[in-house]
């Protein structure tokens, strides 16, 4: 029985020889029939699409504006190209474009020449010779533009092989592009107008006022405009009342008041504010003292300006006649009271032209910050000039000094004029009456001021109205009392 079924055995795997030699046969000549066929044509490959802006200066795309795009494929093998034809979404364009090929085989230049046909938002180049297969194709296009209404674009198109068939190409890497805004609708106008091209083929103007970049730079320059305002605006009620405090210790009777305020005061303004700025900026971080920068800005400016307050004040406090003083002790007034009530109101009337003119000097000193790296209006203008290679936005931060500034000086000027036509009796002159109506004038105004010296010590308890009237004094005109007078012809 074994040796039976042994033979069965050998007999069944005898017939399975000729089935796998057989399955064998056929995949041999599987294998060599697919060998013997042509391999198929790869297709072109788009390597990547940039995009920048005409202009030197500026990373940014920006829509409906001239651009440069960058285009760079591979051909592939057994291949040649005879034309490629690129194309972007509606609402770009590349008329009036010009266009620039670059043909690489390896690290050698191919001179291939070719001619570019555009046709609203595509652009075909048909070149001169079919490009060889594996060599670089570079297409670069200057002035032509993207949508307007900006957004993520991609770049696709086709391109056409030496035997005439025309294969799709991929879409590259989507290109950022920022919406146009009114403000390069009008720098674009600037472009196109023939004043503007001869304003800036003049060196000086061109360099110094080129009116694109003035443009521009006025909305660049914006934030930090309105951080040299927050800087000064917030600095100066602290300085004002440092100055009024060490105003007071210099004017002080006790010979150690004194001597902190001169100290103080004569150090401060005895050296510049740029080195203070330094001191602050660079010496407190060393003894673990670390401020925000802005804040610390306003820090400087605040304790730099109260030296130059407190001289002012103090020469404000010292100008009030001493029979000022001798008055408000006969009517009973401590000291407290006689500087609130009577000689600080009168202080700050011929004052407020001087603090208004250290407010200006403190608001154009707060552009030395920049060295140290604060964000404000200078610091915006030196970025912007690195970048663009013009002093234009120099003069545009001028602008921005300036429109503060000049309304500044015409204020000190108008409460000069007030203050001095207060002083000397200034105002309308006076009607002329009858005889009669003036002595009932003079009469009423003989008793209005006899009431008025019966006064009580009780009564000076409210300075703030007396404070409120005196410091709005120079803002307003001071009519005098028509007392009446002797009609003309009586």
């Amino acid at each position: 029985m074994h040796e039976n079924a042994m033979t069965r055995g050998e007999s069944h795997h005898t017939r399975r020889l000729p089935l796998l030699a057989l399955a064998l046969s056929a995949a041999l000549v599987l294998v060599a029939t697919m060998a013997l066929l042509p391999v198929s044509a790869l297709a072109m490959t788009t390597n990547k699409a940039t995009a920048r802006p005409n202009e030197d200066g500026g990373s940014g795309v920006i829509g409906a504006m001239d651009t440069r795009l960058t285009w760079e494929g591979t051909v592939g093998g057994d291949e040649e190209v005879s034309s490629i034809t690129l194309s972007l979404p509606e609402g770009a364009t590349f008329d009036h474009a010009s266009t620039r090929i670059t043909v690489l085989d390896g690290l050698n230049r191919t001179s291939i020449d070719g001619t570019a046909t555009s046709s609203g938002n595509s652009v075909d180049v048909q070149f001169s010779e079919g490009i060889p297969a594996g060599s670089l194709v570079r297409l670069e296009i200057t002035n032509m533009q993207f949508p307007a209404d900006g957004g993520d674009y991609v770049v696709s198109g086709s391109y056409t092989t030496a035997d005439g068939q025309s294969h799709a190409l991929d879409d590259s890497a989507a290109i950022t592009v920022i919406a146009n805004t009114p403000l390069q609708a009008a720098v674009s106008w600037l472009d196109a107008q023939p004043w503007v091209a001869a304003w800036n083929s003049n060196p000086f103007l061109g360099m110094f006022f080129k009116p694109q970049l003035l443009l521009t730079s006025f909305a660049s320059l914006f934030p930090g405009w309105l951080v040299c305002l927050g800087i000064v605006l917030a600095c100066y009620p602290f300085a004002i009342v440092l100055g009024l405090a060490f105003a007071m210790l210099k004017t002080s009777r006790h010979k150690v008041l004194r001597a902190i305020a001169i100290c103080y005061i004569n150090l401060l303004r005895g050296t510049p504010l740029f080195l203070q700025i330094y001191i602050m900026f660079f010496g407190l971080p060393m003894v673990g003292i670390n401020i925000d920068n802005n804040v610390l800005g306003v820090i400087v400016m605040a304790v730099n300006s109260s030296a130059y307050l407190a001289e002012i004040f103090r020469a404000g406090i010292q100008s009030i006649p001493q029979g000022q003083y001798e008055a408000a002790a006969s009517l009973g007034m401590n000291g407290f009271q006689t500087m609130t009530s009577i000689i600080l109101p009168q202080t700050v009337r011929r004052v407020i032209p001087t603090v208004t003119s250290d407010f200006i000097t403190s608001y154009k000193d707060t552009s030395l910050l920049s060295s140290v790296g604060v964000m404000e209006l200078m610091m915006f203008s030196k970025n912007l000039t690195t970048t663009s290679g013009n002093i234009t936005p120099y003069m545009a931060a001028a602008i921005y000094y300036l429109i503060v500034t000049l309304p500044l000086i015409k204020v000190v000027g108008i409460i000069e004029n007030n203050i001095a036509r207060s002083e000397r009796g200034g105002g309308p002159r006076p009607k002329r009456r009858a005889v009669a109506g003036a002595s009932q004038q003079a009469s009423k105004a003989e008793e209005e001021l006899a009431a008025s010296a019966e006064v009580s010590h009780a009564e000076t308890a409210k300075p703030a109205a007396d404070v409120f009237a005196a410091l709005s004094a120079p803002f307003v005109s001071h009519p005098t009392v028509d007392l009446g007078g002797v009609a003309d012809g009586e």
